[in-house]
């Protein structure tokens, strides 16, 4: 989630600018099970999805509020009905509409019907390179076969593809297997993601975190791969947090370019802000969203540079990667205004660093899956 979507960069910087985009999470209803889920945790407790109606409402908000990217994702979202609906909504308001899909749920005429409503992208995620090793991840039989069917429609439709690939332990030596599958799949763009340690996939950290060895032949292959590939395929890289020096400015920093609306209508500033306890969140079912992303004091929690304590406070990166991630500094530092471990500045980055080497040599080989949510 860490990767700028084509078009997002915005050249002012201010604490007070409008967002460039908006992630609409449609609901949590997936088949699939991925073990690095970053839906929450507790999901038996989620319900109350938004309507229709609610969801055009938070659209119009965002386009009256100069938002120019709308992405639809879950959970699954074409497990909504009202999908096409959406996006034919938000397209009628001149948003750059982005499906986010797993590809499972969804059938050639659903495609060309989205495609007909005016989606203007759609990613999909793969979870390996063959049936037998995405199925385990995604814990569902027949999911990879369908995946390959969805790329296959969406190039006929002549919707532009991105693949989105989550790297871990067990599928990060097949790197460039997983390359030439996007290649093949006719995808335009291709986001390598090594998994981030929230939500389920802190839960499975021991089977799931890769080696030093695999971060470091990843990044060399993703750096040969994108001088080979020029013109042909562009590939996003998001890094291990755990073997990093420095860390990455998530989500162009906290309530600076982009927020999320969870399935209830809760407006966060990053998609895993509620691993943080102590915010309270507003919802666009209360609140308008104009006034959630200006003064929402969740919002306001580590905007800017205020909050922020040593070494961040003068560091020269500051205004580059904003402290870094806010989760990641309570998960492992046990407080969200400490400095990003993933910093070799903080005084938590040797823990860190420890902890990835301990996990990754764990000889965890199973991990648990997130549980299938069905009816909201």
């Amino acid at each position: 989630m860490n990767a700028v979507v084509p078009g997002m960069e915005r050249k002012d910087k201010g604490a007070r600018s409008l967002p460039l985009g908006l992630t609409a999470e449609l609901t949590y209803r997936c088949p699939l099970a991925c073990p690095y889920c970053s839906n929450p945790a507790d999901l038996a407790q989620r319900t109350g999805e938004m309507t229709t109606e609610e969801w055009i409402s938070v659209i119009d908000q965002a386009a009256d509020m100069g938002i120019l990217h709308f992405h639809f994702t879950g959970g699954e979202p074409a497990t909504r009905r009202d999908l096409p609906e959406l996006v034919a909504a938000a397209r009628g308001r001149d948003l750059y509409t982005n499906l986010i899909t797993s590809g499972v749920g969804l059938t050639r005429e659903r495609v060309k019907g989205l495609a007909d409503a005016g989606l203007d992208h759609l990613q999909l995620s793969v979870q390996g390179v063959d049936a037998a090793s995405a199925d385990a991840v995604g814990g569902y039989k027949g999911g990879f076969e369908r995946k390959m069917a969805v790329a296959g429609w969406v190039t006929e439709e002549g919707l532009p593809l991105t693949v989105n690939a989550v790297m871990h332990r067990h599928n990060l030596d097949r790197l460039e297997e997983t390359i030439t599958l996007a290649l093949s799949l006719g995808a335009r763009r291709m986001e390598v993601a090594t998994v981030q340690f929230h939500g389920w996939a802190e839960r499975n950290r021991d089977a799931l975190m890769p080696t030093r060895a695999q971060v470091d032949a990843a990044t060399a292959t993703v750096r040969a791969a994108r001088e080979r590939l020029k013109g042909r395929l562009v590939i996003d890289y998001v890094p291990g947090d755990y073997y990093a020096t420095v860390p990455k400015a998530c989500m162009g920093g906290w309530g600076l370019k982009t927020l999320t609306i969870t399935p209830e209508g809760l407006a966060l500033p990053c998609h895993a802000a509620q691993s943080l306890p102590h915010l309270s969140f507003q919802s666009v079912r209360e609140v308008p969203l104009r006034d959630i992303w200006l003064e929402g004091p969740a919002f306001q929690a580590y905007r800017g540079q205020e909050w922020m304590r040593e070494p961040c406070t003068t560091c020269a990166h500051r205004e580059r990667d904003f402290g870094g991630c806010r989760c990641q500094a309570l998960a492992l530092a046990g407080d969200a205004a400490e400095a990003d471990p993933a910093c070799s500045r903080s005084p938590h980055h040797g823990a860190m660093v420890a902890l990835a080497g301990a996990a990754s040599t764990s000889g965890v080989t199973e991990w648990r899956y997130r549980p299938a949510v069905g009816k909201s």
